[in-house]
């Protein structure tokens, strides 16, 4: 699914291995950072384009979040 143009696109990579990607929207992509960086225990609801996912904060390796601009293509 396209990026809306309000929408983030973020990673979320969690111990062990597992990585989601997922559309966001800017509040909710600082909303997560904002739980991660003050060390906030236990899950958080984070609402994507693709429907909703509960983030255990425990088990969140990094978080990556992407520019506007990037775009794979020819730029069309």
């Amino acid at each position: 699914m396209p990026e809306s143009p309000e929408s983030v696109r973020i990673e979320v990579a969690f111990a062990g291995g597992p990585i989601i990607a997922a559309n966001v929207s800017p509040a909710s992509a600082d909303a997560l950072e904002h739980a991660l960086a003050s060390g906030s225990q236990g899950t958080h609801q984070l609402d994507t384009d693709d429907g909703r996912a509960a983030i255990v904060l425990a088990r969140v390796a990094y978080l990556k979040r992407f520019a506007r601009d990037s775009r794979v293509g020819f730029g069309l």
